[in-house]
């Protein structure tokens, strides 16, 4: 026997004797109930006059004078059947939030409810649920934690959703409260909201990042249906995220180029995905570098084609207020790739570009809402641009840069985002110094690769 097996005999035993301990002595068992690896010694009048379940086993084998009961996949296992038998012998314990969901759901199973015994445990733990769960926020997440290993029956006795609805209206009404908080007179008398002052309304963000990301996307969901602020809701997704992810710390550091192991959960790529479904369709609701992170997670976790196309679209509506180490994302795919993901970029850049006034093509890309026109501003190309050429002069000296892909990334922008190119020509000159003895003979006379150089210039620059 080893020594992991010794330890669960030890276990057990110790649970058999905590289970005992509260037993009546002075009357001699006469059934014995195994639940989950745990074994109760008990009686059967009080267990007969509350469960309904346990009445009608007894019942069938009235004959057969029944002394062992098996209760197989009972909610909660031997911890809720010990409470639930607690109740049954009129010992006193308290409901809480940390087991009111066991409470509901082992009460369901073992039938007890006001058909078998007046104000029996079911209407106990649905009142408590009801009265005081629902209207603390911080209870309805713990409640919702316990209902992880209680599902489905935890669905299905609507424990869940009346959590949700509970967390969802609460916190949109302490959100609406922070607001009328803000609101204060100006010197001329008008009625404003006041930008500085601190939002009270989103503490409940830290709370939610302990749920499982199925409960979360539920929350997440009721929240937005229910119009929580949509830079609240990025908020908590930034938050979530970073919680679940930065295990994998090349995720969300923009400047690694180490290779990660490709062998990744099932578990991240599913919290990239729904975070990616969940997050608000309105522009800057989220930090475009949170987006380009998410986007080397679902690049590194082999998310969905979906995934990652909705979320170069997002970037790309945006892609102006971003900075060179966003769009610096590591190649993780192929060893002798190039260090950066440069068919990202492109495919970044041409959403950038194709944005245009046009409400039939741009049917999917106008939920992005602003204030802006749908088509990048010159002052918007001009940003670009200049990340661009930036962009094209870091990526210059890897020597598994095709030349192709270095023009198609100068060529994607239109001609008049630039009035000054001294920073492609700048780009063009690094390539062509380092790569020179890849793409040019090594004997070429230098006017004849200044005439190449001029040559390249001039397809790019045209």
């Amino acid at each position: 026997m080893d020594k992991h097996q010794q330890q669960q005999l030890s276990l057990a035993k110790c649970s058999r004797q905590k289970y005992s301990e509260w037993i009546f002595r002075d009357v001699p068992s006469d059934i014995t109930i195994e639940v989950s690896g745990g074994t109760f010694a008990l009686h059967k009048f009080p267990l007969v006059s509350r469960s309904g379940r346990i009445r009608k086993l007894v019942a069938e084998h009235r004959d057969a004078d029944i002394s062992r009961v098996e209760l197989l996949n009972l909610p909660g296992g031997a911890e809720a059947f010990e409470l639930a038998a607690k109740f049954c012998y009129g010992i006193n314990f308290e409901i809480t939030s940390s087991n009111v969901a066991q409470l509901c759901c082992v009460s369901e199973y073992l039938e007890m409810t006001e058909d078998f015994s007046k104000d029996n445990l079911g209407s106990r733990a649905e009142e408590y649920l009801e009265s005081i769960v629902c209207k603390n926020l911080e209870m309805c997440v713990e409640v919702l934690q316990q209902c992880e290993n209680l599902i489905p029956l935890a669905d299905e006795l609507r424990i869940v959703s009346r959590c949700i609805d509970a967390i969802a209206s609460k916190a949109c009404a302490e959100q609406i409260a922070s607001s009328f908080s803000r609101l204060e007179y100006s010197s001329s008398g008008r009625l404003h909201m006041n930008k500085q002052a601190k939002r009270e309304g989103d503490w409940w963000i830290e709370d939610l990042s302990v749920l499982r990301i199925d409960l979360y996307q539920r929350v997440m969901t009721a929240m937005k249906c229910r119009g929580v602020r949509p830079e609240s809701i990025g908020a908590s997704l930034v938050n979530y995220a970073q919680k679940e992810l930065t295990k994998k710390s090349s995720l969300w550091n923009p400047s690694s180029q180490t290779k990660v192991d490709l062998i990744s959960t099932g578990h991240e790529r599913l919290v990239v995905e729904t975070i990616v479904n969940l997050l608000p369709v309105e522009k800057l609701a989220v930090p475009i570098t949170f987006l380009f992170g998410l986007l080397r997670s679902a690049v590194m976790l082999d998310c969905t084609i979906a995934c990652r196309l909705d979320l170069e679209r997002r970037i790309g509506s945006q892609l102006d207020v971003a900075t060179l180490d966003d769009l610096l994302i590591p190649s993780f795919r192929h060893a002798g790739d190039t260090l950066f993901d440069v068919d990202t970029v492109h495919r970044i850049l041409v959403n950038f570009s194709q944005q245009d006034d046009s409400e039939d093509d741009m049917e999917d890309a106008s939920v992005f809402e602003s204030d802006s026109p749908h088509s990048p501003s010159q002052t918007a190309l001009f940003k670009v641009a200049k990340l661009v050429d930036n962009y094209l002069a870091e990526i210059a000296p890897d020597a598994n840069l095709k030349l192709s892909k270095f023009m198609v990334i100068a060529e994607t922008l239109p001609t008049h985002a630039r009035t000054v190119h001294d920073g492609l020509y700048r780009a063009i000159d690094i390539y062509l110094k380092v790569c020179s003895t890849n793409i040019f003979p090594l004997h070429l006379s230098i006017s004849r690769r200044k005439a190449l150089f001029s040559k390249v210039s001039l397809i790019i620059l045209q």
